[in-house]
């Protein structure tokens, strides 16, 4: 166990997001989302490899016979990474938006493998609450996107209990800067019983999670430079620092799922030399939980 950040990669990634471990491969991958950048980064040989889509990517979910999903601007597509640096992309589920300046952001599987993304404005400055949590389940022709929970502004910070009977969600934005709990039935795959689980970070805006192995919820504490572990019963148990002010989201990987890899966001307007948009390590001493793969 460290509390000592350590430099993955550094790309300068404009906002860094979603990072998921390939176990299989021994590898991790995420999205720059602005720049519709899928990365992978193996840890053996440290080799990094990235493909470009034709939109923004919010979020991915890795699919059980290769390739992954991609929660992009106006749909869900599958993502197939081609020799030219460039994703093949199949629409498998459009969305509705309230808005025509939306796109998806946060998202990850639940334990019984449904992909889980939220929408929003993609100027965050109006502070419009347009955004929504949708659900997908299904496959080829019965793929169905259905919108669950509205009145979202930035929804982030999704995360499921190791039994899958909790769900985690925040709104990032500053206007609000929470995360509830919900009772999730992992059969009907259905939200209820909201409540306040953290009414504010002990430091920065609630961005990305993830959920270790004892149940506790890690949230990256954007603006803040801090990743935080909260127990199941939303008691702060410790802070992690990185070397960047605007971590995004972090992800278990690791041979033993005990390294927390941080994704982060770089300003316009950062020094040259400055680590924001770079991918981070931290060894917390606990071990994560490997993400599903889509599998509804």
């Amino acid at each position: 166990m460290t509390d000592t950040a350590e430099l993955v990669l550094h790309l300068r990634d404009q906002t860094g997001e979603s990072p998921v471990w390939h176990a299989g491969e021994q590898a991790l991958y995420w999205v720059d989302i602005p720049a519709g950048l899928l990365h992978r980064w193996r840890s053996a040989d440290g080799q990094h490899t990235s493909w470009r889509a034709d939109q923004q990517l919010g979020c991915i979910a890795r699919l059980p016979q290769g390739g992954w999903l991609g929660a992009a601007e106006d749909g869900i597509y599958r993502l197939t990474p081609a020799a030219d640096q460039q994703l093949t992309q199949d629409l498998v589920a459009g969305v509705g938006h309230a808005r025509a300046d939306m796109r998806f952001n946060d998202g990850r599987c639940d334990r019984q493998g449904r992909l889980w993304a939220g929408t929003m404005v993609g100027d965050t400055s109006l502070g419009v609450p347009a955004g929504a949590l949708y659900r997908l389940s299904g496959q080829g022709d019965d793929a169905r996107l259905d919108r669950i929970l509205d009145d979202l502004i930035t929804p982030n910070g999704l995360g499921f209990s190791p039994d899958g009977k909790t769900l985690y969600l925040s709104d990032s934005h500053p206007s609000r800067q929470c995360v509830w709990a919900f009772d999730f039935d992992p059969d009907e795959g259905m939200p209820s019983g909201r409540r306040l689980f953290i009414e504010r970070l002990a430091g920065g805006r609630p961005d990305g999670a993830a959920v270790d192995a004892d149940g506790c919820y890690w949230i990256c504490g954007n603006d803040a430079g801090l990743v935080h572990r909260y127990t199941p019963d939303g008691r702060l148990d410790r802070s992690l620092r990185v070397p960047a002010a605007k971590p995004a989201m972090c992800a278990f990987g690791g041979r033993n799922l005990d390294t927390l890899f941080v994704t982060s966001i770089r300003l316009h307007n950062a020094a040259p030399d400055a680590l924001d948009g770079a991918v981070f390590a931290l060894r917390p001493g606990v071990q994560g939980i490997e993400e599903p793969a889509y599998a509804c």
